[in-house]
């Protein structure tokens, strides 16, 4: 079944973008039989070096579904990871290894059938537990996790921890996002021990906060590597040091942006929804594409981005693409394959480069 957005047009075979970045849009791509595969939400994505795709979903009768290019589905896994958000497949000494991020929402047993977006009610659709991160290897195999952090002394046993994401270093240093929890950003070293924390709403300077730190990666195209870091709620990227500091932000008024996904000299990130009559709407996502100078010059599902006088205006979606568009990766041909939340538990789609 292709679920159709807002507009209540079928997107297939459409041509979206703007100047270099324009893409062929292909519904069917991920298509399986929800019988046997579902997905709840379809939430990130990462690929590995044979180029296999994995997709990630908050479904537990199969947390990880693995494809090949074309959509063949590959390998299906997991049952222990109701709330799961992110993925990151890195090479740490010729071995690939898998972290993913637990966000702490599951599905509520309890549900009335109606509520969904009353997170404070034990009726409501979903409801929170403590998050978690594990490291796997490829295959699934677990090798640690990180829980809670008042488990170590940095947080109380009042403060939530709903991580969102994570970023690897090539030492092995990790970085989690705890977007949907307390907003900071946790530091650890290759073994998973404390190393630092930043960012949270308390700052003097309150660039340095974060607020719904929903994304998080670590950008390379400079002398030094630096993180770029969602403030979603705040309608930004925010740019730190490796080591926590403050250095700028990336405006992206109207969009609650998620964080980067790097290709090249350009990164990718989605959009869950755009902000209009000072709220965030329901099936108002899209896609932006930044420049190495941290400029858009490309929207999938939204209007072209606007400079006036070097300051982008407010972005505004078309309605005609996405519900509410949460993971992306880009290929090695550069083709973008999309995953999106709430979206009647649809599959991926595939965006193929023009």
């Amino acid at each position: 079944m292709i679920v159709l957005p807002k507009s209540g047009e079928s997107p297939e075979g459409k041509i979206v973008g703007q100047g270099d970045f324009q893409y062929k849009v292909d519904t069917a791509w991920g298509q399986l039989d929800p019988s046997i595969h579902p997905v709840e939400n379809c939430h990130d994505f990462a690929i590995d070096k044979q180029g296999h795709i994995y997709m990630v979903t908050d479904q537990t009768k199969n947390n990880v579904l693995v494809y090949d290019k074309s959509g063949n589905l590959l390998d299906a896994w997991g049952t222990e990871y109701p709330g799961l958000h992110a993925i990151e497949i890195v090479e740490q000494d010729g071995e690939e290894f898998i972290y993913l991020v637990d966000s702490g929402w599951k599905l509520n047993r309890h549900w009335d059938g109606e509520s969904t977006d009353a997170w404070d009610s034990p009726y409501n659709k979903v409801i929170p537990q403590a998050g978690f991160v594990s490291k796997l290897s490829l295959d699934g195999r677990l090798i640690f996790t990180l829980g809670h952090p008042q488990t170590i002394g940095i947080y109380t046993p009042d403060m939530p921890f709903n991580p969102t994401d994570i970023a690897v270093t090539d030492k092995g240093d990790i970085y989690i996002t705890d977007g949907y929890g307390s907003d900071y950003v946790i530091q650890y070293n290759k073994q998973g021990q404390y190393v630092r924390h930043f960012g949270g709403h308390d700052n003097s300077d309150k660039q340095h906060n974060l607020v719904n730190a929903h994304g998080i990666a670590i950008d390379t195209r400079g002398g030094e590597p630096q993180l770029i870091i969602s403030s979603r709620a705040e309608q930004c990227l925010k740019v730190f040091s490796m080591e926590g500091e403050y250095i700028n932000t990336i405006a992206t008024p109207g969009a609650w942006i998620h964080g980067p996904v790097f290709m090249g000299d350009y990164f990718v990130s989605a959009v869950c929804w755009s902000h209009i009559d000072d709220k965030n709407t329901d099936d108002s996502g899209f896609l932006c594409i930044f420049d190495k100078d941290n400029k858009i010059v490309s929207t999938i599902g939204a209007e072209p981005a606007e400079y006036k006088h070097g300051v982008l205006q407010p972005l505004t979606t078309d309605w005609s693409l996405f519900r509410h568009a949460h993971g992306v990766i880009a290929d090695s041909e550069g083709n973008l394959y999309v995953g999106q939340w709430r979206a009647e538990n649809a599959y991926p789609y595939k965006l193929e480069k023009c």
